[in-house]
């Protein structure tokens, strides 16, 4: 009776926590097909506000902004990754206490306030005379993104044999070859979740990027323009439509990564069992 209750209880706190995290995002999906603001569907269940997406009179200023997003997300996200690969193979190279307090100093932009991240580097990008626009922004974007790149390699590289690239070394490569070679291929999966975080952290960006774009420029992402259009007529029905299609394409990007990984644990099961 005891077991009967307790698994009652833990399934019901599952179900309460599921619909918590979830329920408000099925609202939002179904909302898209209702083409209205108010939560309802008097006009029943259309297309419309998928279609407003590419015939509404905002579609240029939206596709701009979806366009700016991409950019800055894929450029910084980029070059984040290749920065965050190499400072985690550095740190992981260094002694004890000054590993551990270079981990730290990695942290602090990770839990430290974003508006106060905002403030200082519009205060550096002032400064030192950056130019407005694009530039700002993507060092900004990579600014912040680079200490998530280091989370997500550096425990690939403690997993690694440090045997395997002494060998390679033993066997005559280089230290460059070695690295480019053994340890990269090795904590690829990490660099990859790093360049996939990164790329997420800077497309959801709203107040870094807004403080710096600058308001002469004219430059918006997707965020920075829902804030702009909603504070003066509110969310309008293709909105819900956007941010549907948005679940979809992470959702399918989740399905395919996991599928993957699947795949690859049951093909070498098979080869272990062979």
């Amino acid at each position: 009776m005891v077991n009967k209750i307790k698994s009652f209880f833990e399934k019901f706190y599952l179900i309460i926590i599921l619909a918590i995290l979830y329920a408000p995002i099925i609202l939002l999906v179904i909302y898209s097909f209702s083409n209205s603001s108010n939560f309802n569907f008097d006009n029943g269940f259309t297309f419309d506000a998928y279609i407003a997406i590419f015939k509404s009179e905002k579609s240029p200023d939206l596709w701009a902004a979806i366009g700016n997003t991409f950019l800055i997300a894929t450029v910084a996200s980029i070059i984040a990754t290749v920065m965050g690969t190499f400072a985690s193979i550095g740190i992981f190279n260094l002694g004890k206490r000054t590993r551990r307090m270079v981990e730290n100093v990695n942290q602090f932009p990770i839990i430290n306030s974003e508006i106060v991240m905002a403030v200082s580097l519009m205060v550096f990008f002032v400064t030192f005379a950056f130019p407005e626009g694009y530039l700002r922004l993507i060092i900004a974007h990579i600014a912040f993104c680079t200490p998530y790149v280091v989370l997500s390699v550096l425990p690939k590289l403690e997993s690694m044999d440090p045997n395997i690239y002494e060998a390679a070394l033993d066997l005559g490569a280089t230290p460059f070859k070695a690295m480019t070679k053994v340890m990269i291929p090795f904590i690829s999966p990490g660099i990859v979740s790093g360049f996939v975080m990164a790329f997420i952290m800077s497309m959801d960006d709203f107040i870094i990027t807004q403080i710096n774009k600058g308001a002469a420029t004219g430059i918006n992402t997707l965020s920075t323009y829902i804030y702009s259009d909603a504070r003066v007529q509110g969310l309008e029905p293709f909105w819900y439509a956007i941010f549907s299609i948005i679940l979809v394409i992470i959702l399918a990007a989740v399905l395919s990564v996991n599928v993957v990984k699947v795949s690859k644990q049951k093909k070498k099961a098979k080869e272990a069992k062979a």
